[in-house]
């Protein structure tokens, strides 16, 4: 799915209403109703909302969203600033519809003081998209109010005082919502930690704009949905044999870290490598051997790596446990000095790297990195917000001519021609150590395998966190651990699978 800015949305709806046509009433009219029946279907068992409704376009929403609530049998209060009746004109329309039904009451917003809240879900439909300053005055204080509401909370399109392309000022009153309706795409910064945070769950509503215009307007921005994932999946030939699907050495472990090397090398095979090698130093080797036998071992050294030999038609994932002892520096370096072909680097390859400035030169183009942020900070320096890492990571990613993993709550992949895929995959239970080790095979399973390394980056985040997901609810986010990741990984095969086949 693409994501486009607010003024990209604004010309959607533009190109719509003039191309469809449809007139810009019944647009908002279709949002409305789209924002009614998922509030019906999601909330039976509240009676009663009460709607905050701005001037723009955001309030005329929510003036819909009343008028259809109402209809469908539930108790409806609508809250408004008296003081500034001025409305934009298709809110004006939806202001008067609303008026002419007596049982809906329409109250000044500093009657919120007295308002019994008690079993009352709110609505907010303050303010949209086309905010360009942070909420000041009244609509201030009616956000803080709300906000130290303990009632459920949904917002229409974004939550008001957020916008849609840039992170806010520190400290700017935004609404905190439970649920978001959105329209049509995701917003940028409901991706970003600074800002997602105040969106809760986003649920995107398809109010059909048009088609055509979403397909022909060009954007670097892009989330990771069930489309992308369909385009980019395999499904596994039946005339194939081991050589088919690629040879995979994940390289790491040091001595009381081999539990990582481990990880990485179960989620390679269950990624569906063809060939695995676990490259790690001898005192692994009973270890490796009893968990993972399906795995064939290459000694690298007695308790940490002192070399890493180089094979012909091999990918390589180096990094989980590899400690940064000297003679395990001097090892990785000898060998990205000798080898050019893609790899994954991850965990302490990466701080080996950072140790050096120079040493970010030898990372082999159209390799893939996958640093979390601390990682990528001590790579390429410290940066003030994600925007601005997100950035800094679009310059370095084109310097260098790689894929950068910027592992975050909704990680991004960015490539190395700027393009940015965000993930909606995952949970908080892979905030585990050994989440990121498995990542790694995942990514160098994939990339074996003959995916792109665009495909297999975006792929392998995306299994990584479908995988955690399905862990997560057999065994809450608070117990699930990284094993139980790499198990449900086979889950998430039956249901690409079946999608896939199911099209055919």
């Amino acid at each position: 799915m693409k994501i486009f800015t607010a003024e990209n949305i604004r010309v959607a709806d533009q190109y719509t209403i003039e191309n469809e046509p449809v007139s810009s009433v019944q647009l908002m009219e279709r949002a409305a109703f789209n924002c009614a029946e998922w509030i019906f279907l999601n909330c039976k068992h509240h009676t009663k909302f009460a709607i905050f409704c701005g001037n723009g376009n955001n309030g005329g929403d929510g003036f819909a969203i009343a008028r259809m609530l109402y209809l469908k049998g539930f108790d409806v209060d609508v809250f408004i600033n008296k003081n500034q009746q001025k409305f934009s004109d298709d809110a004006q329309v939806n202001y008067k519809n609303l008026k002419d039904i007596s049982g809906i009451s329409v109250k000044d917003f500093s009657e919120i003081e007295k308002y019994n809240f008690e079993k009352t879900i709110i609505v907010d439909a303050i303010f949209g998209t086309g905010l360009s300053r942070k909420p000041e005055g009244i609509f201030k204080k009616l956000i803080e109010t709300l906000n130290s509401k303990s009632n459920l909370k949904i917002s229409i399109d974004i939550p008001s005082g957020m916008f849609a392309d840039q992170l806010n000022e520190e400290n700017s009153t935004i609404f905190k919502a439970d649920y978001t309706l959105t329209f049509q795409f995701w917003k940028k910064t409901f991706l970003h930690p600074e800002t997602g945070k105040f969106t809760g769950k986003v649920v995107v509503l398809d109010i059909q704009l048009s088609k055509e215009f979403i397909e022909n307007t060009s954007t670097d921005d892009f989330v990771i949905d069930n489309e992308v994932i369909q385009s980019i999946f395999k499904i596994r030939q039946d005339f194939a044999h081991k050589g088919t699907y690629g040879k995979s050495i994940i390289v790491g472990g040091s001595y009381g870290k081999i539990g990582a090397v481990v990880l990485a090398t179960k989620s390679a095979l269950r990624t569906g490598s063809g060939l695995t090698f676990s490259l790690a130093p001898n005192c692994g080797y009973e270890i490796l051997q009893t968990s993972v036998p399906e795995a064939m071992f290459i000694k690298g050294g007695e308790n940490n790596i002192r070399q890493i030999k180089e094979q012909e038609n091999s990918v390589y994932g180096i990094g989980p446990g590899l400690g940064t002892g000297k003679d395990t520096e001097k090892a990785l370096l000898e060998f990205l000095k000798d080898n050019h072909s893609p790899l994954i680097l991850d965990a302490d390859a990466l701080n080996i790297i950072s140790e050096n400035k120079d040493y970010v030169k030898l990372i082999p183009k159209k390799s893939i990195i996958t640093p979390h942020p601390k990682e990528f900070e001590r790579l390429f320096g410290k940066t003030e917000d994600s925007f601005e890492r997100l950035d800094l990571a679009k310059t370095k990613a084109k310097e260098l001519e790689i894929y950068i993993v910027l592992k975050d709550h909704h990680t991004q992949i960015i490539t190395s021609e700027g393009k940015v895929f965000y993930n909606i995959t995952g949970n908080s239970g892979l905030a585990k150590g050994g989440s990121g080790d498995i990542l790694t095979g995942i990514i160098t399973s994939l990339l074996a395998q003959k995916y792109s390394e665009e495909e297999a980056a975006v792929l392998g985040v995306w299994l990584h966190g479908k995988a955690a997901d399905f862990a997560a609810e057999k065994f809450s986010k608070e117990a699930m651990q990284p094993t139980d990741v790499i198990n449900e990984l086979g889950n998430v095969f039956l249901y690409l699978n079946k999608k896939a086949t199911t099209q055919l």
